[in-house]
């Protein structure tokens, strides 16, 4: 046991440093990960453009390697920190910091891999927890609980949507001629969402007197319909109640997000 002593403190120490915000070690470390994730992202984006890449390319390599060197090695940190490395892992952020780093390696046997880097944006998301926004953390929990029980209202409403721009599209190809670009079924069907949905590209319209009826029916319907969703989901926020959200990390698995008054885990059950 005692040979186990100084590895315990040192994970403890660790996983305190990396997961949690509390201590100043700990505040100071998520926040240079922060500056290095918004760099890595800038390079991503700078790496796209032509004159740039031709200009500075190899620079931008050389620090884009360079941050996933870091960022490979932050990760595995984080999987010594916790107890249960593989719930980390199989984890939302768990999933994010690996992703992170994958592209990179990637990239050296397909090209053009690294521009799913991007992905790391994501991981700016730690930020409402480094500044203690636990206040902002139980509105996006309240946000979340209200998209899921929406989930089966709007699948139903978008199957709904689908059946309607079939009909529309199908009604549309029978009435209007092809010179006016309805070609076939499926090309009505995409006019009738372009027109549904209020985008109007305008690069197909209708031509007929009873084309031109159906099409001002379909932009009214549209209106009403793009109501549908917002209502859904206004009326399952409205029956949310707010919670507090500690900013408190799992030592044995890493997971976040649990209540302020929270003694174990709500993934894996360990003590807090």
């Amino acid at each position: 046991m005692e040979s186990e002593a100084p590895s315990s403190r040192f994970r403890h120490r660790l996983h305190e440093v990396i997961f949690e915000a509390d201590t100043l070690a700990g505040r100071r470390f998520n926040l240079v990960l922060l500056l290095l994730i918004a760099v890595s992202v800038a390079v991503v984006l700078l790496e796209s453009v032509p004159s740039v890449r031709a200009r500075y390319g190899r620079e931008l390599w050389i620090v884009e390697w360079g941050l996933t060197i870091l960022f490979t090695v932050e990760y595995l940190l984080r999987l010594v920190a916790v107890r249960r490395p593989s719930r980390y892992a199989r984890s939302f952020f768990g999933i994010v910091d690996l992703l992170a780093v994958l592209p990179t390696y990637l990239s050296a046997l397909l090209p053009g891999a690294q521009a799913l880097l991007v992905v790391r944006s994501l991981r700016l998301l730690r930020v409402f927890r480094i500044f203690k926004l636990a206040e902002y953390l139980g509105e996006a929990r309240i946000l979340t609980q209200a998209l899921r029980a929406s989930a089966r209202k709007i699948a139903v409403f978008i199957q709904t949507v689908l059946v309607l721009v079939l009909i529309v599209g199908s009604l549309m190809y029978l009435i209007e001629t092809p010179e006016a670009g309805f070609t076939s079924i499926p090309q009505s069907i995409y006019w009738a969402i372009v027109t549904m949905t209020t985008v109007g590209y305008g690069d197909i319209a209708p031509q007929t007197v009873l084309g031109k009826l159906l099409a001002s029916l379909v932009m009214i319907l549209g209106y009403g319909i793009i109501a549908v969703p917002t209502g859904i989901v206004t009326v399952e926020l409205s029956r949310s109640r707010p919670a507090g959200v500690s900013t408190q990390a799992c030592p044995m698995c890493g997971a976040e997000g649990h209540d302020p008054d929270a003694l174990f885990c709500k993934r894996c059950g360990s003590r807090l």
